[in-house]
């Protein structure tokens, strides 16, 4: 068994972004909440200059982005069902400014690659902006059905985020299909082990796997601890937190 040593390390302290936040309310088992200010609270705490954020309402991160154009940047939540989900879409990324799309399979009772994602898709190549998409929970949420949608669109960066969770099998394959795939990145709030943040940056790239929070269903510490007790090089704590986000996004 490999036990990763004790570490007296401080916690990494340098400028990050975050790659996955929300606002808003989020009911039943969940039962959090957090507003645009409170968000910005957090961020000034942990040294973040910049979240990824989104909600089911999206005209509530509209307002949020323009209030705090700084430090939001806003990415669209679309339900796929919905016939009118692509023009919502186009209309975010080219009237709103947004720079990123979010999907929920899980959430919203989808596969990553059926035929009602691919129109959403279209506008991300249009736009060339990526794909955050939610992993980790079956039926829905799988690495291998991301997988898919990324043979199907291999000029889209498709993300997955939390890089298949707390399911020691889907965050192997999550690991497993970014490493076929370049147009595949990771993100890894919520994954609770954090030798396989080691792992993906050795074997995915250092340029592939980036910090998220998953605000306000977990604290920022303990992503940032999760990841500064593994004893990255300077350079490669740089580019997890800070610079792998800002050019995914192209802030």
């Amino acid at each position: 068994m490999t036990v990763l040593p004790a570490t007296s390390t401080k916690i990494y302290s340098g400028k990050k972004i975050d790659l996955h936040a929300h606002i808003g309310r989020f009911g039943g088992w969940a039962n959090v909440s957090c507003t645009p200010n409170e968000l910005i609270q957090f961020m000034d705490k942990y040294e973040v200059e910049k979240s990824a954020v989104f909600f089911t309402d999206n005209e509530l991160v509209r307002r949020a982005v323009q209030t705090y154009p700084d430090r939001l940047v806003g990415c669209y939540w679309p339900n796929p069902h919905e016939e009118d989900a692509a023009e919502k879409v186009k209309i975010a990324l080219t009237d709103w400014g947004f720079r990123g799309i979010k999907l929920h399979p899980l959430f919203q009772a989808f596969l990553p690659n059926e035929k009602i994602v691919h129109p959403i898709m279209e506008e991300a190549r249009r736009a060339k902006v990526p794909m955050l998409i939610h992993t980790g929970h079956s039926p829905f949420s799988l690495p291998w059905s991301v997988g898919e949608l990324a043979e199907s669109f291999p000029d889209v960066k498709i993300v997955m985020l939390h890089m298949g969770d707390g399911h020691g099998v889907y965050m192997e394959a999550a690991i497993n299909v970014a490493r076929r795939m370049d147009n595949i990145y990771l993100e890894t709030s919520r994954m609770p082990n954090g030798s396989k943040i080691k792992e993906a940056l050795s074997t995915v790239g250092r340029e592939r796997v980036m910090y998220g929070s998953d605000m306000p269903f977990g604290d920022p510490i303990v992503e940032i601890v999760k990841a500064t007790v593994l004893e990255l090089s300077d350079e490669e704590f740089e580019l997890y937190f800070y610079r792998n986000a800002k050019k995914l996004l192209n802030i």
